[in-house]
């Protein structure tokens, strides 16, 4: 993408009603005002909440609002111009449970108060394969301690990832910590018992590794 398309998309973000971009000062200096407020403030209702983060495009951000009317969705990102476009399509189509966070998934707790979060999914993330980079790994142990403060004591979490390491990693993981897995396949194309909402929502990128023959794996789980 041209850096015009770019700078584009930035202005228009600035225009759209369903997204937020707060300022770093704003979120460490904790006065960020929808924090514990997002269903009464930015929602205008008490419905479940539901995270994707790391969202990109927002192609499960926007599906799984379509799907579920009586869910709010917000697709977290810290770049830009890739949220833009859920953005537009969720105007665009007039869904108003859906809302878009740039933001840094690191500082999540100081945007969202405890227990405000229902679900959280994490769609693709990278994998993060080199051990100096496991600390960005979206499912490390720290992540979980992070996702457990904003989550309501039963909140679930989806990770859906073409990575049979990022899969491999996570389960060990989980099991290690005494974590409850709910439901964990290594191909969620080839069986039957996948949860419908993990394979009738396909992103851009998830299509393009069906193509190569990439097997696309799935885990759902609670923290204890």
């Amino acid at each position: 993408m041209g850096s015009k398309n770019k700078l584009k998309r930035f202005r228009e973000n600035e225009t759209f009603s369903n997204v937020i971009q707060p300022e770093r000062d704003e979120i460490l200096s904790n006065t960020f005002d929808l924090k514990g407020k997002w269903g009464k403030q930015f929602f205008k209702n008490e419905h479940p909440i539901v995270l994707e983060l790391g969202c990109g495009k927002g192609e499960y951000t926007v599906n799984l609002a379509k799907k579920y009317p009586e869910k709010n969705f917000i697709g977290v990102d810290i770049k830009g111009a890739r949220l833009w476009r859920g953005a537009k399509t969720a105007l665009d189509d007039g869904l108003p449970n859906v809302g878009f966070l740039r933001t840094q998934i690191e500082l999540l707790d100081h945007l969202f108060g405890q227990h405000e979060v229902d679900e959280i999914w994490i769609t693709f993330p990278d994998p993060q394969i080199k051990y100096k980079r496991t600390k960005h790994r979206l499912t490390n142990a720290k992540f979980l301690e992070l996702y457990k403060k904003i989550l309501i004591p039963e909140g679930i979490i989806h990770l859906k990832t073409d990575s049979e390491f990022m899969h491999g990693y996570t389960l060990g993981l989980l099991q290690g910590l005494g974590h409850e897995v709910l439901y964990a396949h290594h191909d969620v194309y080839g069986n039957d018992y996948t949860p419908e909402e993990v394979t009738s929502i396909k992103t851009y990128y998830e299509s393009q590794y069906l193509e190569e023959g990439k097997k696309i794996t799935y885990i759902r789980f609670k923290l204890k």
